[in-house]
């Protein structure tokens, strides 16, 4: 096993002022706020020699020393978590993943997650993701809800990863965003990839980035939101959030890429993101398959709010097909 690995930073004029979490989690080995947090606690980081709160405000030419430690070993065990299956055969599994929960175990989420789940459910998973990530051909944000493609086998996960490059597997998602359109669908192309200033984030246009598409349709405009449906032909971390964002129409309640207020008005805990239609060639019978996914309790309720307020309880409006 890899030994703990020690690190220096020397704080410059521009960073003078930042919070120490803040600071750490640009840094080399520190994958996120809530990481360097957890190194902040176990005394893990020491500034000019002195164990420091998470809230020091560094100052310029502060020295700051941090130690990390070892990967931990993981054996991901089967938890009796209840899952939302909408389909299953001897190849794969389609359900419905609920707003909170961790697709695979990683740091900080050991226990709890979809994988945890799926190890309870069926003793055939696809080993091609390793063990940490059995069947997964694709994952979703922890706060995005909606439908997801399982491999229970390497001959049905490598077909469907195939299918996943060269874009024959359709998903298309539902977002509540901030602002109406000019044109009422459209295409974004804009490379997506690690943000240089906040390591939590992914950004457009980033150093290292990767080809991005989206098209996006409005299906409906209530007050200063619109209702869109938007359809990946790629897979970038955070893409819809990233690209809604750059257009200048934030996903609603989204706390990284959004506006914070909207999630008071809106009644929301999460961004309004649902994938809710996935359309697929099944690896062994060469049928397509499509699956809808309803809007889940806390979305729909926003957009009845809204559409009370905007005074079209009555008037037609989109439906989920």
């Amino acid at each position: 096993m890899r030994s703990e690995i020690r690190l220096k930073h020397k704080v410059s004029t521009e960073e003078s002022g930042k919070r120490l979490d803040a600071l750490l989690a640009g840094e080399e080995g520190v994958s996120s706020r809530s990481f360097a947090q957890k190194l902040i606690e176990k005394g893990l980081v020491t500034v000019g020699g002195r164990a420091a709160d998470k809230n020091y405000r560094v100052r310029e030419e502060d020295l700051v020393e941090y130690v990390i430690p070892p990967p931990r070993e993981l054996a991901v065990e089967p938890e009796p978590i209840p899952l939302d299956v909408r389909y299953e055969d001897a190849d794969l599994i389609v359900l419905s993943k609920p707003a909170g929960m961790v697709v695979h175990p990683a740091y900080g989420h050991y226990t709890g997650t979809l994988v945890n789940a799926l190890l309870a459910h069926t003793k055939d998973l696809s080993g091609i993701g390793g063990v940490l990530r059995p069947g997964i051909v694709h994952r979703l944000d922890k706060e995005t809800s909606g439908l997801m493609l399982v491999a229970k086998n390497d001959l049905a996960h490598q077909a469907l990863s195939r299918d996943l490059r060269e874009r024959k597997i359709k998903r298309t998602y539902l977002a509540l965003v901030h602002g109406r359109f000019r044109e009422t669908e459209g295409v974004v192309e804009a490379p997506i990839g690690r943000s240089s200033r906040d390591r939590q984030r992914m950004a457009v246009h980033a150093p290292v980035a990767r080809e991005a598409v989206s098209r996006y349709l409005v299906v409906e405009e209530l007050g200063d939101y619109s209702l869109v449906e938007v359809s990946l032909e790629t897979g970038r971390t955070h893409q819809i959030r990233v690209h809604m964002a750059h257009i200048h129409h934030p996903v609603a309640a989204d706390p990284t890429y959004g506006f914070r207020k909207e999630r008071k008005e809106l009644g929301l805990t999460r961004q309004f993101l649902h994938a809710y239609k996935l359309r697929f060639i099944h690896p062994r019978t060469g049928r397509e398959m499509e699956f809808a996914d309803p809007l889940p309790k806390d979305l729909s309720g926003a957009l009845e709010e809204l559409r009370r307020r905007a005074g079209r309880l009555n008037n037609k409006r989109y439906e989920l097909p």
